[in-house]
């Protein structure tokens, strides 16, 4: 694989530090989930940070398939907890399980007034009759802009 930007490191050992030693602010983006295809179509958005009152479905591991409502999100541990899914301690004690962000869908999100503007400013736009360009065409175009004087001044006249 090549690497892209010269100022991001591709070491496996700094990247796992950096993972491991996280700051609570840098947690809760790492602590992002998929959206549901239908939330996905609503918003135009593939993914937001997870926060308690989400309701979520579960895609991988072994309650596969099952739903239920974020309770916690832990993020010193990395993990949320989920109301209905639980176990039995041998003491007889109901626990939550604890399950990682990246194995969850959000089927509901919890909006506020915070959670709407993040989903407007993360809003891939789409090509629709007041803005005909795609957001991959903006990017041809500036890179097309950014080259033009560049080349302009290394062509001798």
């Amino acid at each position: 694989m090549v690497k892209l930007n010269k100022n991001k490191t591709a070491s496996r050992r700094k990247n796992r530090k950096a993972y491991f030693t996280a700051p609570s602010h840098v947690r809760r983006v790492l602590m992002s989930s998929h959206l549901g295809k239908e939330l996905r179509v609503k918003y135009n958005v593939r993914s937001m940070p997870i926060r308690r009152d989400d309701e979520v479905r579960v895609m991988s591991g072994a309650h596969k398939g099952r739903e239920g409502k974020v309770v916690t999100c832990y993020r010193k541990k990395m993990k949320i907890y989920i109301d209905k899914i639980t176990r039995e301690k041998a003491n007889g004690a109901t626990v939550n399980i604890p399950i990682h962000p990246a194995r969850v869908e959000i089927v509901k999100l919890k909006l506020d007034k915070d959670r709407k503007a993040l989903l407007e400013t993360r809003r891939r736009r789409v090509p629709t009759a007041e803005h005909p360009e795609s957001v991959l065409d903006s990017y041809k175009r500036r890179s097309k802009q950014r080259a033009t004087p560049a080349a302009a001044a290394a062509a001798p006249e």
